[in-house]
């Protein structure tokens, strides 16, 4: 389906997950309610705002009459979650009245967004029409979480996600390959694979750090221990991440417009296949360069 000739009133810039490119997407908040984290730049031209009810509405009501039939609906801005459960669950109410058809409905969250609800209200959202959340863990290991300033450790990454996974609404999380840079790659893959590995999540991603404002801006929580990985160097470390996860049914994806190598499977199934495309890798000189650094 195509939006181009009747869309919401976006406010740009607008960003939503590779799997919710064919999605009808609603701001209902604008911005990330954290915005500090020094590898994203996504939100960082946006104060973070709670967009008026009867805007949202007003925008659900118009698009249900292009898109009656609409199946996926996403949930924007950076973490739509954080909004009290009495909010959330009249807007899930209202997408499920104007859109009688709509077979999921997705948004970013937090972890300490999901922390900050009882078990009681997660089921709640489940049960209005929540079904999976994406989650950007970045890392498993606390001092690189430190470094970039993500505000989580693995120990209340871990409590989150399995406190929504207990609620019934599934997860898509995201790690960065190459976020550590050389010094900190080994704790980083391993122990990302240990936060993985204790979620079991539904889905996983990867995609390798950008640093479109410069390595020098990205990397100063590092106090100068920061230094950029080469091909090579991400490919090993993506091998070392792959290789210590143990995981039941996980649908993993590596197909990001940032990667260059592109990994799909079902871990731990495809694992050793996955294992010997990443190994096929090696020795590539020329790394794919991503013409559009804002995705």
């Amino acid at each position: 389906m195509t939006y181009y000739r009747n869309l919401p009133d976006y406010d740009e810039p607008l960003f939503r997950p590779p799997s919710e490119a064919q999605s009808l997407i609603f701001q209902v908040t604008l911005g990330c309610s954290w915005n500090r984290c020094t590898f994203c730049e996504m939100y960082k031209s946006k104060s973070f705002t709670v967009r008026k009810e009867e805007d949202v509405f007003s925008e659900i009501e118009e698009m249900s009459r292009y898109y009656p039939d609409e199946r996926k609906i996403f949930l924007a801005d950076g973490n739509a979650m954080v909004l009290s459960n009495t909010r959330l669950i009249r807007i899930l109410e209202k997408i499920k009245q104007c859109f009688p058809k709509v077979g999921r409905i997705s948004s970013y969250a937090l972890p300490a967004d999901i922390r900050a609800k009882s078990p009681v209200e997660l089921t709640e959202l489940m049960q209005a029409g929540l079904q999976l959340i994406y989650v950007g863990i970045e890392s498993g290991d606390d001092e690189v979480l430190q470094m970039i300033e993500k505000g989580e450790t693995a120990a209340s990454t871990i409590e989150g996600l399995l406190k929504a996974r207990d609620a019934g609404i599934q997860s898509s999380v995201m790690i960065i390959n190459g976020l550590a840079g050389v010094n900190f790659c080994e704790q980083h893959a391993i122990h990302s694979a240990e936060v993985i590995n204790k979620i079991q999540p539904r889905y996983l991603s990867t995609l390798v750090l950008m640093t479109p404002y410069g390595v020098e801006k990205y990397s100063r929580g590092f106090k100068g221990r920061y230094t950029p990985m080469n091909d090579a160097q991400l490919i090993d470390e993506l091998e070392l991440f792959v290789r210590h996860l143990e995981l039941e049914r996980t649908v993993f994806r590596s197909d990001h417009a940032s990667n260059f190598v592109v990994l799909k499977g079902t871990l731990s199934k495809d694992k050793e296949h996955l294992l010997n495309t990443i190994k096929s890798c090696r020795g590539v000189a020329t790394r794919f360069v991503n013409p559009f650094p804002w995705y």
